[in-house]
């Protein structure tokens, strides 16, 4: 079973400056026609029970919102799982599958993957990939396949230094100055740059824009309001916009919103309302599938 995605696998100071930002609920033609894409949209929020087993949530942006939940192996002894990045799903020949994706377990970061073999046979697997990752705040990997295929592995650690490795890890650039940073998505995968949207300790929404080559570059998206989430989803929704899922442990909740391709304060957000059912697990990530488009969202 080929794995795509596994093998192909400063500015930081506008974190605390202020851009003008429109409200959350501003209306506009565009917000009215982001929330008419979004209807169409589902994004998987794939998750780490408190027990250490794989589960998942396809939710789905009708009005309201509809939700349809699966559980996986389990994987994790309970409350050692920490972190995850996003999980790919790859089929194989018939029955084959293979789920793939990175995860922090008690400091160490793993390789993970479960499935079923060739000979219909569930397997699951942990791969380390290195030590010392306790206190880390993200992990993810971006995969851009097009004329030109790349990938990098992000990693954000406790104290606000942000780490890309490329080129199988052999390349390591390190950008301090996100120690304020509470949880980002990636939004885009291009041939020269990746995205995320970020949220800070006091509420505000950045995206956090990063070439291949040079420093990356932030822009205020809002100002306030986004403090309660301890996870955000980013899936993509027709070419250029991004179905956004902002996940609140504390009360169990998540909401949905229709986010606009990203243009700093002027980028149309719209909400699409409380996702029905309890959101308490101690982990999530995005679920995907191997072989969908990359994301576009700015």
């Amino acid at each position: 079973m080929k794995l795509n995605r596994a093998t192909a696998a400063a500015a930081s100071a506008l974190l605390l400056g202020g851009l003008a930002a429109l409200p959350a609920g501003t209306a506009t033609a565009a917000g009215t026609a982001t929330a008419a894409a979004a209807a169409a949209c589902s994004i998987n929020l794939g998750s780490i029970t408190a027990g250490g087993d794989m589960a998942n949530a396809s939710v789905t942006a009708t009005s309201p919102a509809t939700v349809k939940r699966s559980t996986g192996p389990h994987m994790f002894s309970p409350g050692l799982a920490k972190l995850a990045s996003t999980w790919t799903d790859s089929l194989g020949v018939g029955a084959d599958y293979t789920v793939y994706g990175n995860v922090i377990v008690s400091g160490t970061l793993y390789g993970g993957s479960y499935g079923v073999d060739s000979t219909g046979k569930p397997f699951t697997s942990l791969k380390s990939r290195g030590v010392g990752y306790i206190g880390y705040k993200a992990i993810e990997t971006s995969y851009y396949w097009g004329k030109t295929s790349r990938s990098a592995d992000y990693r954000l650690r406790g104290d606000g230094v942000l780490y890309r490795y490329t080129s199988g890890g052999r390349i390591v650039t390190r950008w301090p100055g996100y120690s304020s940073v509470k949880t980002m998505a990636l939004i885009s995968e291009t041939a020269t740059y990746d995205t995320f949207l970020a949220t800070t300790n006091g509420g505000a929404l950045y995206t956090i824009h990063i070439p291949v080559t040079g420093a990356p570059v932030v822009k205020k998206v809002r100002t306030s309001t986004w403090q309660s989430f301890e996870y955000l989803v980013a899936e993509k929704c027709g070419t250029q916009s991004t179905l956004l899922a902002g996940i609140d442990k504390d009360t169990g909740s998540a909401y949905l919103y229709a986010v606009g391709h990203a243009n700093g304060a002027s980028t149309v957000i719209k909400g699409l309302g409380k996702v029905p059912g309890d959101f308490k697990d101690p982990i999530y990530f995005l679920n995907t599938a191997e072989g969908n488009a990359p994301l576009f969202g700015e």
